[in-house]
């Protein structure tokens, strides 16, 4: 059955007993989370209305805690993200090859496992995008340093904290724009 498309009633148009079905509300964009994992996890998000708040959060290790209450309050910090921004459609994550030290090894390798099990257990698709493809895309450079990062947001109109807000920015907008790399 076809929806009906006049607004009004057109001059002698017959008007039916039933009124016609309403036309399918139309699915914004997914909602689309972006993560520069680490200590200072920068993050963006795209919610479907096309808003796109971002920010930093810190998950730094205190000495009266546990060795495994970072990861948990990344955890509790993922399910209430998607808890205020809907329901999450798929995680953007910047895959880091080479760290420069042993302990942000360690910590980026504990955010990935606890964001990757986060996914599988809550139906959200991830996925790992280099270094090098987010700064071509965002400065035209695959080698750009943070500065020019935090320029090229700025320039888009963002206003970023930290670098780690700027690369989450930038991921955020490859993922949204480039569909994923597929446009």
């Amino acid at each position: 059955m076809a929806f009906a498309t006049l607004i009004a009633p057109a001059p002698r148009a017959s008007i039916p007993a039933v009124p016609p079905a309403s036309p399918p509300v139309l699915v914004g964009s997914p909602t689309v989370l972006a993560l520069d994992l680490g200590t200072a996890t920068g993050w963006a998000l795209h919610a479907r209305d096309g808003h796109i708040t971002s920010g930093t959060q810190v998950f730094r290790h205190d000495r009266f805690s546990g060795g495994g209450m970072r990861y948990l309050r990344f955890q509790n910090w993922l399910s209430e993200i998607a808890r205020l921004g809907g329901p999450i459609d798929r995680i953007v994550f910047e895959e880091v090859r080479r760290h420069v030290g042993t302990d942000a090894a360690h910590v980026y390798g504990g955010l990935l496992a606890t964001l990757t099990a986060w996914g599988e257990l809550n139906g959200v698709p991830y996925e790992g995008v280099p270094v090098g493809t987010i700064k071509r895309f965002a400065t035209g450079r695959g080698n750009a340093d943070k500065a020019a990062v935090i320029a090229a947001m700025q320039a888009r109109g963002f206003h970023p904290g930290d670098d780690n807000e700027a690369d989450a920015l930038a991921l955020l907008l490859w993922a949204v724009e480039t569909r994923g790399g597929l446009a």
